[in-house]
Parts: C-alpha cells; sequence; structure tokens
C-alpha cells in the first residue's frame, strides 16, 4: 500500500546546486551598497508637512518646558528638605 503511494506521487524535481560565493565584498563594494539601500529606504520614507513638523516642534518644546518646571521643583523640595535636616541635627 505504501508503494502504492509512492509511486503515484509527483514525480520529484532535479534539484539543483547553487554555488555559494563565499568570497567578502570589498570595503568599497560594501559601503557602495550600504548607500545604496539607505537610499531606497529614504524613499519610502513618509515625510511631515512643514504645518505638521511646526506643531510637533511646539509640542516637544512644551513637554521640555513642563518636565524642567517639575524636575526644579522636585530638585527646591529637596534642597530644603536636606537643609532642615541639617538645622535639625547641627
Amino acid at each position: 500500500m505504501a508503494e502504492e503511494k509512492k509511486r503515484g506521487s509527483a514525480p520529484s524535481k532535479a534539484v539543483t546546486a547553487v554555488k555559494k560565493d563565499d568570497t567578502k565584498p570589498g570595503f568599497f563594494q560594501r559601503i557602495v551598497r550600504w548607500f545604496r539601500e539607505m537610499k531606497s529606504e529614504l524613499k519610502k520614507v513618509i515625510w511631515p508637512t512643514p504645518k505638521a513638523l511646526g506643531k510637533n516642534v511646539l509640542i516637544s518644546l512644551g513637554v521640555m518646558f513642563v518636565s524642567a518646571i517639575v524636575l526644579w521643583g522636585f530638585d527646591e523640595l529637596a534642597t530644603m528638605l536636606v537643609n532642615g535636616l541639617l538645622t535639625l541635627a547641627g
């Protein structure tokens, strides 16, 4: 029964061995290939419009400003606590 299934299967295709070139491309060839790949990837990028870019810059600056204020507040609070402990201990 197993032999009958083997006979009915499609004939196997001849496998041709592909000779792999184990040599490493030269330094300049690798640089050229890198730039070529980078150029093709940059073509895929969806760049923001000037209006969207301006909006994103303003949001980023606002978040940085608020973060700076919060960090400054924590620094002042920590300074006051340390000075208070030093006056109690000293």
